[in-house]
């Protein structure tokens, strides 16, 4: 499947890698290597997340508290935003 990213989407995770980084030296590198993993946990299982909001799904990063939310069309997967569990949550509806 190919994946198309949301032109916010690598902002909300150089922000958050910039504060991970901040706050341990090396913790900003592990969070973007988990967002990428999990991108290619997607890829393999697209179905597998739980939908949230009509078809919208949300994997769950192992050791962050993100939510990586996507869309399923066809052969591609759309991801709308890379989310923290505890702040604003569904601000990303409107992409």
């Amino acid at each position: 499947m190919n994946v198309v990213f949301a032109t916010e989407v690598w902002a909300e995770v150089d922000a958050a890698r910039d504060y991970y980084e901040n706050e341990v030296e090396g913790l900003g590198k592990a969070f973007v290597h988990t967002v990428r993993h999990s991108v290619e946990e997607i890829k393999k299982y697209p179905t597998a997340s739980r939908i949230m909001r009509g078809s919208f799904r949300r994997f769950l990063t192992p050791r962050f508290p993100f939510g990586i939310i996507y869309q399923i069309s066809q052969d591609t997967i759309y991801v709308v935003a890379v989310a923290h569990l505890r702040k604003r949550p569904e601000y990303w509806k409107n992409r």
